[in-house]
Formats: C-alpha cells, sequence, structure tokens
C-alpha cells in the first residue's frame, strides 16, 4: 500500500474508531436506563451513526454488551485477585463483597448483568468463573481459620448475593446511597463461625440448580441472535 493510501486511510479508520466509543458511551447510557433489552436503533440514534454502524461494530447484542461491561467487570476481578491475597480469609471476603456491590449499587445496567445468567457475554463469563473461584478460595480458608461456618457453600452465597444485589437499586433509590451496606453486613454476620449456630437445612443448591435459577432471576433467557 502506498503513502497515498495510507494517508487516506487513516481518517477513516480515526471515524471508526471515534465512532464505536460514542456506540460504547450511548449503549452503556441507554442500558442504564432501559435495561439491557433496550432497541438496539436507539442506541444509534443517542450515538448519533446508523443502524448500519452500529451492526457492523457489533454484529450481535452480545457483542455490544460485552463491549460495554468488559471495563467494568475487569475492575471486579481486581478486587477478586486482592481478596485472594489476602492474608485474613475474613477481611478478603468481606472487602471483596464491599468492592463488588459498590458495582451493583452505582451502575443499574451492571447490576442487571452481574446479577443474572446472559448466556454468550465472553467478559461476563470470566468475571462469574472468577467469582466463583475467589469465593470458594475464600470460603475454604475461611473455614480452615474459624472465621466461616462450616457448613456454607459457594453456592450458598452465590443465591444469596444474586437476590440480595437484584435488590440494591431499589433499595438505594428509595433510602440512600450506601443503604445497601446494612443488609450485606447482616449477610455477612450469617456467615460468620459461632457457637451453637444451628446447622443449615437442606441441601444446598448444586451448580446446575444455581444456573437455572439465575436464569430465572433477572428479565434476561437468552440473548437476542440479532435485533
Amino acid at each position: 500500500m502506498g503513502d497515498e493510501e495510507q494517508a487516506a486511510m487513516a481518517p477513516r479508520r480515526r471515524d471508526a474508531r471515534r465512532n464505536r466509543e460514542l456506540l460504547v458511551e450511548a449503549a452503556h447510557a441507554v442500558f442504564v436506563e432501559q435495561g439491557l433489552e433496550a432497541p438496539l436503533d436507539v442506541i444509534a440514534r443517542r450515538a448519533g451513526v446508523g443502524n448500519a454502524t452500529l451492526y457492523r461494530h457489533f454484529p450481535t447484542r452480545v457483542a455490544l454488551v460485552d463491549a460495554v461491561f468488559r471495563d467494568p467487570l475487569s475492575d471486579t476481578m481486581t478486587a477478586g485477585e486482592k481478596a485472594q491475597a489476602a492474608a485474613d480469609a475474613w477481611a478478603g471476603l468481606t472487602g471483596y463483597l464491599d468492592a463488588v456491590f459498590t458495582v451493583l449499587a452505582t451502575d443499574r445496567a451492571a447490576n442487571d448483568l452481574m446479577t443474572t445468567s446472559l448466556q454468550g457475554v465472553e467478559a461476563l463469563e470470566a468475571v462469574h468463573a472468577h467469582n466463583h473461584r475467589t469465593l470458594e478460595l475464600l470460603l475454604e480458608r475461611g473455614r480452615a481459620q474459624g472465621s466461616v461456618r462450616p457448613d456454607v457453600v459457594t453456592e450458598d452465597v452465590l443465591f444469596a448475593l444474586a437476590a440480595l444485589g437484584r435488590a440494591v437499586p431499589a433499595l438505594v433509590g428509595t433510602a440512600s446511597p450506601d443503604a445497601w451496606r446494612r443488609p450485606l453486613a447482616l449477610f455477612l454476620d450469617g456467615l460468620r463461625a459461632a457457637p451453637g449456630t444451628a446447622t443449615l437445612p437442606g441441601p444446598a443448591l448444586t451448580a446446575s440448580q444455581l444456573q437455572h435459577t439465575l436464569g430465572e432471576l433477572g428479565p434476561h433467557r437468552a440473548p437476542r441472535p440479532r435485533v
């Protein structure tokens, strides 16, 4: 390719990058307002581009959702890494959940994504797997250190966190930005090992039962192939 051709392509590349940035910004704003099932043509109009430009950058809704939430979800994984490195498992667990719930309380669309089961979003699948490993490690270490009750399993915690997390936006909207800290503290207190604590009744959810339950918890059933 000659110098003239390269010079001619450079503005087009800059325009393409800018259009992608505008689409991601607009999508996040619309998802916050209308949820993850918001019409994609509304996002295109908000970004000031045509539908064809949107589909050129993001052929599916899942691809757009992945691009919008990759950075916030990566921050959650970073918090998990920090928690895993904590010498005190209880301190690691409480610090990690504080970071997770800060995201759930401040970004309604991220909350919608993280507390349900939407298939095909690469960044979400990675953070769910990392979240499971983080909690599993912290609970195991906490049981060994005597700070976590011995009959709690990872699926117990994941279910309770998803259910509580779904309520956070309504709680914040009704009370105060930090209103989620009280129910989270109550939940954490229930995880603590304490003399005389009754054994939990019944079996815990299996991994497949948890996945199905999370899929039913929110508005998402399956990603649309193309909208």
